[in-house]
């Protein structure tokens, strides 16, 4: 099968590397990839929002299966645009899609399915919205852009001062453009933060191994979100009794609900969840793809075919399929440009990429590009995406660690303390 793969981040490269050990892929093009996809395939310069040139390049070239990395070209209603002219594509459409592009439509699907979810109001108005905060007088309190923000939308607003920022943000400052003209604000959830992926062809969802994401800039979680730093898998918060708990009290309820509403939904769900101390899952937001970085560690531990996995997603027989995992712990580290998630520079060599001597570590390009003298250089906020992998969580965390030591930016910048909340963890259950 000849497969086209849309996005250009370490996700992307994760998602390239699973399908070029597809032995049903014969060929793989990735639009517009980054120089690590170019050593899964072969990568084609069209950007990944751009519909019409990328439905243009799928008739001109016979693809038989394209997938979806970003969010960006699912809300804009890529899927949609490939069905209408017969072409395969796995991805929710754009209706679906709302389940993340607007946080205020997904919100009240929630509500509306039973889904268990911190308490809401949503705002279209500086003066309404501070005043609810205000009324509120209760921190910390969750603020976020309603639509679609790079995963830099949410503050956590510890006091009135930060709640007045974020507000002056979205609606004065219009930092997230249109992204920001509807707030969501909602409760603070306690508990402990965990990501399920999990597959599903609109009617059956099979969830995948789960994952921890670590989304503030510095150690101690503390500091402005980012798309993500850090994350290791599986995360101990997440045990069987959790699965079971999310599948009936999150995903079966929400495809329900999507049927009766006549809503398809084909893909990757990505739950983004709050586990409380009484091992109940909350959802925190609901992602329509693979999230970076998990998908770089969580991916390259499925033994399944990833292709028969789509194929069956299309064909609406995902029941037939059971998915194989690695026992395998699996951590990342994101190797960030100084500044990031605030302005940064580009254009740094980066050396030591290629440095293998420890056989349970990869790298996955993200922010990257090649000169033409081949070398590799910065050119995004996140960089790379450097992993580990070990049977225990203690050697996946190390043989990531020493991996990032020998590689080398002006203005490197990682977290020192990935996956030690799963080490806490499984300390306490000895």
């Amino acid at each position: 099968m000849k497969v086209l793969l849309i996005g250009s981040g370490g996700r992307e490269h994760a998602i390239a590397h699973a399908l070029a050990t597809s032995e049903k892929c014969s060929m793989l093009f990735i639009a517009p990839g980054n120089p690590g996809t170019f050593q899964c395939g072969e990568n084609v310069p069209i950007k990944a929002d751009d519909i019409d040139g990328l439905l243009a390049f799928a008739k001109e070239n016979t693809i038989d299966m394209t997938f979806v990395g970003p969010e960006q070209p699912l809300a804009l209603g890529i899927v949609d645009a490939f069905d209408l002219h017969g072409l395969r594509i796995v991805g929710p459409n754009k209706a679906a899609a709302q389940l993340e592009s607007s946080k205020a439509w997904a919100k009240a699907k929630y509500q509306a399915y039973g889904i268990p979810t911190a308490h809401y109001q949503t705002f279209t108005a500086y003066d309404a919205a501070l005043y609810y905060v205000k009324e509120r007088a209760s921190y910390p309190i969750v603020i976020k852009a309603d639509g679609l923000a790079a995963g830099k939308g949410v503050t956590i607003a510890h006091s009135l001062d930060d709640a007045k920022q974020a507000l002056h943000d979205c609606f004065v400052d219009q930092v997230f453009n249109d992204a920001g003209n509807c707030v969501v604000i909602e409760d603070f959830l306690q508990g402990e933060e965990a990501s399920i992926f999990a597959f599903t062809d609109g009617k059956t969802v099979v969830p995948m191994v789960s994952a921890q994401d670590h989304k503030a800039i510095f150690d101690g979680d503390k500091g402005p979100n980012t798309g993500g730093m850090g994350a290791y898998s599986p995360a101990p918060v997440v045990t069987d009794a959790v699965v079971n708990k999310v599948m009936s009290r999150v995903f079966t309820p929400l495809i329900e609900g999507f049927q009766r509403d006549g809503i398809t939904y084909k893909g990757v769900l990505y739950a983004g969840l709050m586990i409380t101390d009484a091992g109940d899952p909350y959802v925190v937001e609901f992602n329509i793809r693979f999230g970076d970085p998990e998908t770089q560690i969580v991916l390259p531990k499925l033994d399944t075919d990833f292709l028969d996995i789509l194929i069956a997603i299309d064909e609406e027989r995902l029941d037939q399929i059971e998915l194989q995992w690695k026992p395998l712990f699996s951590v990342c580290v994101v190797m960030a440009a100084k500044g990031y998630p605030g302005h940064y520079e580009s254009g740094h060599p980066i050396t030591g990429i290629h440095d293998s001597s420890d056989a349970n570590s990869y790298v996955f390009h993200a922010g990257s590009r090649q000169t033409p003298k081949g070398e590799f250089e910065t050119s995004g906020g996140r960089v790379l995406t450097v992993c580990g992998e070990g049977e225990t969580l203690k050697a996946a965390i190390d043989s990531a660690y020493e991996r990032c030591k020998r590689i080398h930016f002006d203005g490197a910048y990682y977290r020192t303390d990935i996956g030690q909340k799963g080490l806490a963890r499984l300390k306490q259950a000895v």
